[in-house]
C-alpha cells in the first residue's frame, strides 16, 4: 500500500513585482493553509517523507504545515520536478520514488494536482482550490507500478468555513 497526499500551494499575492517562482502567498493563503492543516492533523498521521516545489508559494505553504506538525524545515526536500502545472513531471517524480517510501506529502500546484486527483483517484474534482488537500491511496507494493487508486480524503478550505 502506498498513499500520496497532495496539497495545492494557498493563495498568492499578486502586488509585487517578481517572478511567478517568487511569488508569496496572501494572508488568505497563510490563513487557509493553516486550517487545512489543523483539519489534517486531527484524522491523520504526518507523512514519513514530505516534498515541495521550490516556488516560494508552494515552500511556504508547506512550512505552515510543518509548523502544525512540528516539524522543523529541514524535513522536506525540494523538488524541482514539482514545480510543474502539467502533471507530467509530477507523475514521473511519484513513479520514481524510493520503494521503502509508503507515505509521502507533496506540495504543488495546479493544473497538475487536479489532473492527477482524477486520473489516479475515485472522486472526480472540477478543480483543487488553493490550500486544497488529496489523499489517495494505492494498492501497490512499487511507485512504478503506479495505476488508479483510492481517493481517501479531500479538504476544502471554503468548507471548513462554513
Amino acid at each position: 500500500m502506498k498513499t500520496i497526499t497532495l496539497v495545492r500551494h494557498g493563495k498568492s499575492s499578486w502586488e509585487y513585482d517578481v517572478s511567478d517562482r517568487e511569488r508569496p502567498l496572501k494572508s488568505r493563503g497563510r490563513n487557509d493553509a493553516k486550517l487545512v492543516a489543523n483539519q489534517f492533523i486531527k484524522s491523520n498521521t504526518v507523512p514519513k517523507r514530505i516534498f515541495s516545489s521550490p516556488a516560494r508559494r508552494a515552500f511556504e505553504t508547506c512550512k505552515i504545515f510543518m509548523e502544525v506538525f512540528d516539524l522543523s524545515e529541514n524535513a522536506v526536500a525540494i523538488e524541482e520536478s514539482l514545480y510543474d502545472f502539467g502533471g507530467n513531471d509530477v507523475i514521473n517524480f511519484l513513479k520514481n520514488l524510493p520503494d521503502k517510501i509508503n507515505d509521502a506529502m507533496i506540495f504543488g500546484h495546479n493544473h497538475a494536482f487536479t489532473s492527477i486527483t482524477n486520473i489516479f483517484g475515485d472522486k472526480f474534482i472540477d478543480n483543487l482550490p488553493t490550500s486544497g488537500l488529496v489523499k489517495l491511496n494505492f494498492d501497490i507494493k512499487s511507485w512504478q507500478d503506479l495505476k488508479p487508486g483510492q481517493t481517501e480524503l479531500i479538504i476544502i478550505p471554503r468548507e471548513l468555513k462554513k
